[in-house]
């Protein structure tokens, strides 16, 4: 069980930005967790934005995911985690969180993550990710980026921590 969360680095944007970059990631931690609270400039999309997420600025991730907003489930292959388009409620942004344990480690690295999203109490979305990496490099940086559209809006909040099992 971890024992302490150590914030490494955190933004939080005042304007538009394509992209959120750890750079610089120490090899001091055990594991790594990163919080968002994120919107995109999506304008519509009725599944929400998506997130992918790029260790050591690498797209060779794979992944699996099950979403639902209370009516509807679904699931599917794909490495993505859940965010709120801009579409959506105004003003209100996503909840995700990305865990990545034994991110030094010379195996593939295994992520998961979950987040959720609402659409002016017309809908609420969860969604769960298992996503693989399938490189044996210690990841020193840590790419997010919005799928389906070109940016995260003002107001987004990043948070990397590390986590040392001792």
């Amino acid at each position: 069980m971890a024992n302490t969360y150590t914030l490494i680095d955190k933004t939080t944007l005042g304007s538009s930005q394509t992209s959120i970059t750890f750079s610089a990631i120490p090899n001091t931690y055990t594991d790594l967790l990163i919080k968002f609270s994120a919107q995109s400039d999506l304008s519509a999309g009725g599944g929400g934005q998506v997130v992918r997420i790029k260790p050591n600025n690498d797209t060779s991730t794979s992944g699996k995911f099950l979403s639902g907003n209370g009516s509807t489930v679904s699931s599917g292959s794909d490495d993505f985690i859940g965010s709120q388009p801009s579409g959506w409620t105004s003003n209100t942004f996503s909840n995700s969180e990305i865990y990545i344990p034994n991110y030094l480690n010379s195996n593939n690295k295994s992520i998961s993550a979950d987040g959720l999203g609402e659409n002016n109490g017309t809908r609420a979305d969860a969604w769960l990710s298992t996503i693989l990496w399938s490189n044996t490099a210690a990841i020193t940086s840590i790419v997010l980026t919005p799928y389906y559209a070109t940016n995260f809006v003002s107001g987004s909040s990043f948070y990397l921590y590390g986590i040392k099992n001792s």
